[in-house]
């Protein structure tokens, strides 16, 4: 197997590209791929700010070493939700990577900082998981990139997340999630702009570019992700694009370049006016914003033991 650039010893084969790439020739491609996203849809521009949503897994580490390397000015934001083990590690693979970097990493602590956790909130919520986890780390995001003064937040969803995020809005026809499917959404109303770098590479690249970067990452699943129907679809799509190399690439662009203005004016009509939140100021469609109510319900109740899988 021979990179195609260079003719030499290929480590890796991109068939979506019908094409096998050396170490050098692959991180090339990555940082190329992340280049075209950021000029193609306008994300970033020189001089601006951005702040990484970082989880210490391989997507969002491999996009703040991208962005770096490229030359933005980029500072992180790790968030531990409360999950155990699993944060405790997600956390320190953050902490290591922006150590080895010498780049700047914010913490936030949902227990210790807000009074309650993932696991906590989502029962006293009667919420499932994902979503008091989403919910959280929208909120917290927005307003640490709001508060800061950042130009842009910027999160490691890559080819495969945007493709079974599509895949999900068509079987559901959830119109107005169609309109606003796009690698940037622009800022408003007090929400900052949002951008996805790694749009144009599938997990298994920002693995191996991990790999080949030396960037040590959380391999492991959320343990509170079980039965995702997102990971579902996941699972649909990598068994079409083994038999069909290229299809997820092309169901995505292609929405993007013939389908996705025509549900634009959807995605507008599902706006509603926006005020700040009676008690924290973030933008919302009533007084009191869902992430304070949250609060409200979770806040200072005991935490949620999680049991520990047994051992085969």
């Amino acid at each position: 197997m021979k990179c195609r650039v260079c003719r030499g010893p290929a480590v890796i084969d991109i068939r979506r590209h019908n094409a096998n790439f050396c170490a050098d020739h692959f991180l090339r491609l990555c940082r190329d791929q992340v280049a075209k996203a950021i000029d193609t849809y306008e994300m970033l521009r020189p001089g601006e700010r951005a702040l990484v949503a970082v989880s210490g897994g391989k997507d969002s580490l491999a996009v703040w070493d991208l962005l770096v390397d490229l030359g933005y000015h980029a500072d992180g934001l790790y968030i531990g939700l409360g999950i155990g083990e699993y944060s405790d590690a997600s956390g320190e693979f953050a902490r290591a990577y922006a150590a080895r970097r010498g780049l700047r990493l914010h913490e936030v602590d949902l227990r210790a900082d807000y009074g309650f956790d993932v696991p906590t909130g989502a029962k006293a919520a009667r919420r499932v998981p994902c979503s008091a986890c989403g919910l959280s780390k929208r909120h917290l995001f927005d307003e640490a990139a709001r508060c800061g003064g950042y130009d842009a937040l910027v999160t490691g969803h890559n080819l495969d997340d945007e493709a079974a995020v599509l895949f999900g809005n068509v079987l559901k026809w959830h119109a107005d999630y169609l309109g606003r499917q796009h690698p940037v959404l622009p800022e408003r109303d007090g929400f900052p702009r949002k951008v996805k770098p790694l749009v144009r590479l599938t997990e298994r690249e920002t693995a191996a570019y991990c790999v080949l970067r030396g960037i040590d990452y959380l391999v492991d699943e959320c343990p509170m992700a079980a039965g995702n129907r997102h990971l579902g679809y996941k699972e649909h799509l990598n068994a079409l694009e083994a038999r069909a190399p290229g299809a997820k690439h092309d169901f995505y662009f292609g929405f993007l370049a013939r389908a996705a203005d025509r549900f634009a004016t959807d995605a507008a009509r599902e706006r509603t006016a926006l005020a700040p939140c009676e008690r924290c100021g973030a933008p919302t469609t009533g007084g009191v914003c869902a992430f304070c109510r949250l609060q409200e319900r979770a806040g200072g109740a005991a935490p949620v033991e999680l049991t520990r899988k047994a051992q085969p």
